[in-house]
């Protein structure tokens, strides 16, 4: 059978204080979990937003629980579900925090999506669902 759902998304940050600052401040997101130096995390509808240190994840955290170590080098990408309402007001907001627009864009298939940079380079995305067959 084949999973039906992402349970994790997972961006690396070797600055986890300007990651905060992006995804907490900027973004709104509530913080779930912290580890200074290791890892943020962060709570959505359904799903989790983890981002790791990638120098602290490659060594296993140890403790009672057996999770390999893991990492990632280079920019991530996480797109977040938005409606065409949403999108414009993500606009406004990220201009609020001089959080510069990468692109913004209709798909030839329909759908809008709008991207910006966190402060690691991720690639961070707002769209419609509908850019992939989702309904809004």
């Amino acid at each position: 059978m084949p999973p039906t759902a992402i349970l994790e998304t997972v961006l690396y940050a070797g600055d986890l204080a300007a990651a905060e600052t992006f995804y907490g401040g900027v973004l709104g997101l509530k913080l779930y979990a912290k580890t200074e130096g290791r890892h943020i995390f962060y709570k959505l509808e359904g799903q989790m937003l983890l981002i790791f240190n990638p120098q602290a994840t490659r060594k296993s955290m140890g403790g009672p629980l057996p999770v390999p170590a893991h990492g990632a080098e280079g920019e991530g990408h996480v797109c977040f579900a938005a409606t065409s309402f949403e999108i414009e007001a993500w606009r406004h907001r990220l201009a609020d925090f001089d959080v510069a627009i990468e692109a913004d864009f209709t798909w030839p298939s329909g759908g809008r999506s709008i991207y910006v940079r966190d402060p690691a380079g991720n690639s961070v995305e707002f769209a419609e669902p509908r850019i992939w067959g989702f309904d809004e």
